[in-house]
């Protein structure tokens, strides 16, 4: 009974190692050590779980990790029945790691096909690098289909903008053959005019001075005579005969200078790189707006100023340069009368102002200034981009300034800028070198240069600084 009664009343663990301080040391060093290094693992899977969440098999991490704490508890409790004999208490924490174990177990069979079946670092990065080099290889060609896709494109509006231009001479290079016909066709009747007018002009002097001397001779003239002199007013036709043939003589001379420049501006056998004056090729082109520049229904007349300074003869395409003059004036003439068309009276007196100057620079400088609508900014940006017009479709292909451009810049190396406020007016300059650089560009079948004076039109010799 005695025997019984200590069977049941557990004695510590330390008693099988009777206590010996080293041996006790030992297994309570080693338990130890192995319940930190147990406790530190399942920290360390935490760790790397939450720093890649992309891994699989999560739950065979969360079941090792309870695996891993409960053997290192299984260790600490080694060391706590040491000196206290809780058997139970330990059998019973044996009892729930095995439990763990096992899930572990279980859960770890139908796994390992599949984790043997990831691919290893190696396939990985090797995969990865072909990845990288496949994404290398479709941005080189998505730069290469784009660039193509740019040269189609630039390609496309070349071609469009050579079609606009072959279009555009070809109208020029009608209407010149059109102004040159009616020149031809003005010039031969007022030829016989004012070849007959020196004789009509002798003629009358003949008669005026036999008439003088039938007066002086014979002052006593008969009642019949009298009364017809009396009735034609003999006396204001001996004044205004004269005054009438100098006024059909001016109006010859004046029909004279416009067939001159409509020839000139239409005379399409002359090309190439020429010497020419600018003033010339400026009013050869206002003559040929001058029923544009008249007014119109209420519109009164634009009137137009020319500030010329003193310049030589300068070597250009002069048929280029007068299309763009054409159409730097002719954009003028439509500022000011799209001003006209929002408020008469605001609008006032529509006025085109031509400067010209030779800078130190050896460059000519040519300004044309309306006081129109203006240009808007957005606009500004974008005026001499080939194909771009605010005008409604069908009144404009968007080439006049871009022609200018390319006319100004690219073939004779010079400068074309714009400085306009809308509502105030627009001023377009124009810059090229007195000697010839034009570059050996097709060009449009347009005039030269010829001698013509603008009558009515306010020429200021000084020029602008």
């Amino acid at each position: 009974m005695l025997f019984s009664s200590a069977l049941l009343a557990y004695i510590p663990h330390g008693h099988c190692y009777l206590w010996q301080t080293g041996l006790v040391s030992l297994h309570i060093t080693a338990d130890l050590l192995i319940a930190l290094a147990y406790f530190s693992i399942p920290l360390a899977l935490i760790y790397f779980a939450r720093k890649r969440q992309d891994l699989p098999f999560k739950g065979v991490f969360v079941l090792f990790g309870a695996f891993i704490v409960f053997c290192g508890t299984t260790h600490l409790m080694a060391i706590w029945t040491l000196w206290h004999p809780d058997y139970w208490q330990a059998g019973a924490l044996k009892a729930a790691t095995a439990f763990v174990s096992v899930m572990t177990a279980v859960t770890l069979v139908p796994v390992v096909p599949k984790a043997l079946n990831l691919r290893s670092p190696a396939d990985l990065e090797a995969a990865n690098v072909a990845l990288a080099q496949e994404v290398r290889d479709r941005q080189a060609a998505e730069t290469q289909l784009q660039a193509q896709n740019q040269a189609l494109t630039d390609t496309l509006n070349e071609l469009h903008k050579t079609q606009i231009m072959l279009v555009q001479n070809e109208k020029m290079s009608s209407l010149g053959q059109l102004v040159a016909g009616i020149a031809h066709e003005l010039n031969n009747p007022v030829s016989f005019i004012s070849g007959n007018l020196p004789h009509i002009q002798t003629y009358a002097d003949d008669l005026f001075r036999l008439l003088q001397a039938y007066q002086t001779c014979y002052p006593n003239v008969d009642e019949c005579v009298a009364a017809i002199a009396a009735d034609i007013d003999l006396a204001f036709l001996q004044e205004d005969l004269p005054r009438l043939l100098g006024s059909v003589k001016a109006g010859c001379n004046r029909i004279r200078e416009i067939v001159l420049s409509l020839r000139s501006f239409s005379c399409l056998d002359e090309s190439g790189i020429k010497s020419i004056h600018l003033h010339t090729a400026l009013n050869n082109t206002l003559v040929v707006l001058s029923n544009r520049l008249r007014g119109h229904g209420q519109r009164p007349d634009i009137q137009v100023e020319t500030h010329y300074g003193d310049l030589p003869t300068v070597e250009c395409d002069a048929g280029a340069l007068n299309q763009v003059f054409l159409n730097l004036l002719s954009n003028a003439i439509e500022a000011i009368e799209a001003r006209w068309s929002l408020d008469n009276e605001l609008a006032g007196q529509g006025r085109i102002t031509i400067y010209t100057d030779l800078k130190a620079t050896g460059m000519v400088r040519v300004a044309i200034a309306d006081n129109g609508i203006g240009i808007p900014l957005e606009v500004q940006r974008r005026m001499f981009d080939p194909f771009f017009t605010t005008k409604p479709v069908g009144q404009g292909t968007g080439m006049g300034l871009a022609i200018s451009y390319q006319v100004v810049v690219e073939q004779h190396r010079g400068t074309l800028t714009c400085e306009s406020q809308v509502g105030e007016g627009t001023t377009v300059v124009m810059e090229i070198p007195v000697r010839s650089r034009v570059s050996r560009n097709p060009r449009s079948p347009f005039p030269s240069e010829s001698s013509c004076p603008l009558p009515g039109v306010q020429t200021v010799r000084p020029a602008i600084t």
